[in-house]
């Protein structure tokens, strides 16, 4: 199939079709890096509302770079992945740092800032830049996949080079940053992973996978991650309207983030089992009475490699403990000032309908 007799129809579907968003306004690379970053593992109608609250906030390359990492956690609260946000953070300073706070103009220099791979240097520089590197994310993996009616796994060495050489080949050079854009924009809108409107798709008369009929089995993957069960759970303390948190440190899920006083267990426990750890005595011993004020709360909340099985449990005690001298005391009212993990936000945000003590933002 010849790059143009591709490209052509594609480019006019999207010309005639394509949502309007606001980093497709601009050649900003700053503001195109940002939406690039939320993205990769946050749905469009999702992350507008975060793009749009994180950009008036931080502006530009300056701005990111000097506001603390807590700040821009607290920004971050909701998308997940929190890893993006602190290498978005450190490659703002890179920037100050290695390029004079100017975000660089080339695929290599992109490509060196922390956090940004292969994909994300080369949307940055065809959408800013206008330069010829093809994207290959899971929506161009998918069209890929099933106009060639490549069966080919997408997350195997063998198919992450033969998609991106392909890739390569089929980008219209003239118009990197409308092919590319347009050939997204199809898998998002058109040739969606269930389901796809093929008799609508610009590109049906040319797909091979419709002629078989093997749509739906595209694309192929290896196999999927072993997910691994936690179980966490958390004593949301309460005395005389403060409560006590702490800050994850170490390299676990939510490094840096704050959350409530955590005893994780290697499997599910009543309260009753709870109560009878050492850590259970240790935070207690020297409480005096301590009373449930609310039904507990269960979660189940879904990562990438982990499945989390949480309990919040509401307690208000009748005398401030020795135990409770490692956490950090705050006003309830001032939880919003600390950012915390989507599990903690959820729960927090039903604890505010229900009881109205908390205010998510500070």
């Amino acid at each position: 199939m010849e790059n143009m007799t591709f490209a052509i129809p594609l480019e006019n579907w999207y010309l005639e079709n394509k949502r309007d968003l606001p980093w497709r306004n601009t050649t900003d690379p700053y503001v195109i890096w940002v939406s690039e970053i939320i993205l990769q593992q946050t749905r469009v109608v999702q992350g507008l509302g975060y793009f749009n609250r994180f950009m008036f906030r931080f502006p530009n390359v300056t701005a990111l770079a000097e506001a603390e990492e807590d700040e821009v956690l607290k920004y971050w609260q909701g998308l997940g992945y929190y890893s993006r946000a602190r290498n978005l953070h450190a490659a703002a300073r890179q920037i100050m740092n290695d390029f004079g706070g100017r975000f660089p103009g080339n695929y290599k220099g992109v490509l060196s800032l922390k956090g940004i791979g292969e994909y994300t240097a080369a949307a940055i520089c065809s959408f800013a830049y206008r330069q010829p590197y093809a994207v290959v994310d899971g929506n161009v993996y998918r069209v890929l996949s099933r106009l060639f009616d490549i069966d080919v796994p997408i997350d195997s060495t063998q198919g992450k080079k033969l998609f991106a050489d392909l890739a390569s080949r089929l980008l219209d050079k003239k118009n990197p940053d409308v092919y590319n854009q347009a050939i997204m924009e199809l898998g998002a809108l058109q040739c969606i992973p269930r389901s796809p409107r093929c008799e609508e798709c610009p590109l049906s008369d040319k797909c091979l996978s419709f002629a078989s009929g093997r749509v739906d089995s595209l694309p192929v993957k290896q196999g999927k991650t072993v997910v691994k069960p936690r179980y966490f759970n958390y004593l949301c303390i309460s005395y005389r309207g403060d409560t006590w948190i702490r800050q994850r440190v170490g390299k676990d899920i939510w490094e840096n983030l704050y959350e409530f006083i955590l005893i994780e267990t290697d499997r599910e426990l009543s309260f009753e089992e709870l109560q009878n750890t050492d850590e259970f005595h240790r935070i207690f011993e020297d409480a005096g009475k301590v009373n449930i004020t609310a039904l507990p709360m269960q979660k189940r909340h879904v990562l990438s490699h982990r499945i989390i099985y949480a309990y919040f449990y509401s307690l208000e005690v009748e005398k401030v403990s020795s135990g409770l001298s490692a956490y950090i005391r705050v006003p309830y009212a001032d939880l919003g000032r600390y950012a915390v993990s989507r599990l903690t936000h959820i729960y927090l945000e039903e604890r505010q309908q229900e009881r109205g003590d908390y205010v998510l933002w500070k």
